[in-house]
């Protein structure tokens, strides 16, 4: 769906609290909520550290531990068997001193990177908040990750300390522990008492460290995380972000997710993933939610069961978990009370039309696409609570976040001159998203890659690389990545528009498409297809596919080639990596690979 062919939708159910009392947005008129808000005012929403400064830590956590939320759950984690355990903010608070204290007894300080691998555990969450209160940076590694991805970001990232389960260790950190000289130090979080040759016990040593307050004396400015961010070429990109990040993170849990002091919320961002930071760690404790952790990788009836019996009322999820959940069918969710439930967000990949209109279906609510990046360190474009969704739009940029398009050259480069780049005003006109500089959870840089920062930077705006449209209204839909726009006889493709036709086709569950060299249109565009459970690949359906696309798409715009495909190859934040569908295709070396989920579970 294109911007102009949009089926607004607005709230079908009133939101309730738990008690069944009206919710009212926290953003209900976005016109006056833009004109009226300043970073400033929602700095001044945290309550800093005592003597100045600002610590993530604090805010996310002691603030509330020494207040009236102090016994208030912060994190509830679901077990495999469905039971459930509990840390309030005081108890988090207790148990992030304790990680804090041990360490400062191993002589790790301000500025050190503590590695995490290892999945939902209370210990990555402790880890998190601990590493923040020493004044040291967190950094996340994919439990997914091999031994050579691992090694890799250890390296660069000059890791002192490591966070892991045995498993993992012996299986991907034990052969290149010699390679990694600043590794000091390896916590395992289920040694029971007896670790692994050259590791710790985490448990003992938080068991034996004091409990009292520690808060590094840390400014905003001062280094907080360190989120790997992978690209065409072999070698990850570490982009910087501060503790001024988590002003970001409170004004956009607030406005973009609509969190409010009463909710059961629910992130199912893998750790591994700066959405599985910035709002699955962060952004909730800021707001003092309780935030629902399943220990367990996706399965449909779990994961609709965990809705039901948690009691959730705000869930942020991935495109592909909804396209899994639809591709299993809205009868799914009907055997479970979902009533809690009042707001339904998505990220990580273009979120398509037929999506959010299927969440009316399957749960009595539209879902609310929203877009940002690794860089961004939070939510920048929104489709928020009270306003008119437009479904295949990302919505209308953050209050304090002001975004633009600028024209791209024949090459697909953007258009710079005298050092500024040269905006685009029509609305419906492609051009590259940017945003301009200057937002709290802006990275602050590429790990020693001065000059690759800079590169993204033109005349006071961020250059995002993704190519998009802004229609009359201030709504922007996604196009693609620069690199994914597809040339064919003159006409500028779109991949994400093409893959939302496919999707209408009942037959398709989901659909990845590229351009292929084509000695006459320079590119012709090509389909992969996941069919939905029921169907099976054949000539016919094939041949349906394509002409259903040109019927709703035009011929020069439809795939001219459609291909199945059992399981698309994506990142384990749920992008379909349609480089690597190219790369493949075409023979081309297929980069970094190292956040391709490889193996795909049945919904």
């Amino acid at each position: 769906m294109t911007a102009g062919t949009e089926r607004p939708m607005r709230w079908q159910r009133i939101p309730k609290d738990v008690q069944g009392f009206p919710v009212r947005p926290n953003l209900q008129d976005y016109e006056t909520a833009c004109r009226q808000f300043s970073w400033d005012d929602a700095r001044r929403a945290l309550s800093g550290l005592r003597g100045g400064g600002l610590n993530i830590a604090h805010e996310a956590v002691d603030r509330h531990a020494a207040g009236p939320r102090a016994h208030h759950e912060a994190l509830r984690f679901v077990r495999a068997d469905g039971s459930a355990h509990s840390l309030t903010y005081l108890e988090l608070a207790g148990q992030t001193n304790r990680f804090a204290a041990v360490l400062r007894q191993l002589g790790i300080g301000r500025g050190e990177r503590i590695f995490s691998l290892t999945g939902r555990s209370p210990e990555l969450y402790v880890a998190v908040l601990g590493a923040l209160k020493n004044g040291s940076v967190f950094c996340p590694l994919f439990s997914a990750f091999g031994p050579e991805p691992v090694r890799q970001r250890l390296h660069l990232g000059h890791g002192r300390a490591l966070v892991t389960t045995r498993a993992l260790y012996r299986k991907k950190v034990a052969q290149i522990r010699d390679s990694l000289p600043d590794l000091k130090h390896v916590f395992l979080i289920d040694a029971d008492g007896a670790p692994e040759p050259g590791t710790l016990d985490l448990a003992g040593l938080l068991a034996a460290a004091p409990a009292d307050s520690i808060m590094a004396p840390t400014s905003g400015e001062d280094m907080a995380l360190l989120h790997f961010t992978s690209g065409t070429t072999g070698t990850p990109k570490g982009a910087i972000h501060v503790h001024e990040a988590v002003t970001a993170h409170y004004a956009t849990g607030r406005f973009a997710l609509d969190l409010h002091p009463c909710d059961t919320y629910w992130c199912t961002a893998d750790p591994g993933w700066v959405t599985g930071t910035s709002y699955g760690v962060i952004a909730p404790l800021v707001h003092g939610v309780t935030t629902v952790v399943d220990e367990e990788e996706m399965d449909a009836d779990r994961w609709y069961r965990i809705l039901a019996e948690q009691r959730v009322t705000v869930w942020y999820t991935a495109p592909t978990a909804l396209r899994m959940l639809m591709k299993a069918g809205a009868e799914r969710a009907a055997g479970h009370d979902l009533s809690a439930l009042r707001f339904v967000a998505s990220v990580g990949e273009p979120l398509n039309p037929e999506v959010v209109v299927w969440g009316q279906e399957a749960f009595g609510l539209p879902v609310h696409d929203n877009w940002w990046q690794t860089e961004t360190g939070g939510i920048m474009i929104a489709n928020f609570a009270a306003t008119e969704i437009r479904p295949g739009s990302m919505g209308r940029p953050l209050p304090g976040v002001e975004a633009a398009l600028v024209a791209r050259d024949g090459d697909g480069k953007p258009v710079v001159r005298d050092g500024d780049p040269v905006l685009v005003t029509e609305p419906d006109t492609m051009g590259e998203l940017a945003l301009r500089a200057g937002w709290p959870s802006m990275f602050r840089g590429y790990l020693n890659e001065e000059e690759r920062y800079r590169r993204c930077f033109a005349g006071g705006w961020y250059l995002t690389g993704d190519v998009a449209k802004r229609d009359a209204d201030g709504y922007y839909w996604f196009v693609g990545r620069g690199d994914d726009v597809i040339k064919s006889s003159g006409h500028l493709i779109g991949p994400f528009e093409v893959e939302s036709s496919l999707m209408e086709h009942p037959a398709v569950a989901q659909a990845g498409v590229i351009g292929v060299p084509d000695p006459v249109a320079g590119e012709v565009v090509k389909a992969f297809v996941e069919l939905r459970t029921g169907w099976e690949p054949s000539e016919e359906l094939r041949l349906d596919i394509i002409g259903f696309a040109r019927k709703r798409l035009g011929a020069a715009v439809a795939p001219r080639m459609v291909d199945f495909t059992a399981a698309l190859p994506k990142t384990r934040s749920g992008k379909i990596l349609r480089r690597l569908l190219k790369a493949r295709e075409l023979g081309l070396p297929e980069g970094d690979t190292s956040t391709v989920e490889t193996t795909t579970e049945a919904p």
